[in-house]
């Protein structure tokens, strides 16, 4: 099993990030290479289309509205990876003064080496927190 997380600060009430950030159909709204987000399963789903026309499906395993965090699985996605499953979480900085948002994953690696796998989700990670902070900027 192999994990990743990227996490980063921003000077924004963490309650305001997760207003954003919080519903699990929300990744268009800050995430640019995923412009579309269809819910089933009574909200327990996620259709997600990448900017290629790609399709990711993934589903709600936990969600805990107080704590700002929600836990999602991979059901059908083009990545070399099984049991994946990722945590999003919004938290107040120490300081009291902003949020620190937290996507963590692990995943068994499916054909490729580790840190490959690895390398994938924390750019996936990264890359998805920068556009949140240009999300949250503007």
């Amino acid at each position: 099993m192999a994990t990743t997380t990227a996490s980063l600060d921003v000077p924004v009430p963490a309650e305001r990030v997760w207003q954003l950030i919080g519903g699990f159909g929300s990744l268009p709204d800050w995430l640019p290479y995923i412009p579309g987000s269809e819910l089933g399963e009574g909200g327990r789903v996620r259709t997600l289309t990448n900017e290629e026309g790609g399709v990711i499906v993934e589903r709600l395993e936990a969600f805990d509205h107080e704590a700002r965090t929600y836990t999602y699985s991979i059901v059908r996605a083009p990545f070399p990876v099984t049991d994946y499953r990722s945590t999003l979480t919004v938290r107040e900085t120490p300081d009291g003064h902003g949020a620190r948002v937290e996507w963590s994953g692990t995943f068994t690696p499916a054909g490729v080496p580790d840190q490959e796998a690895v390398d994938l989700f924390h750019g996936i990670y990264t890359d998805g927190l920068a556009a949140l902070r240009r999300t949250l900027a503007g």
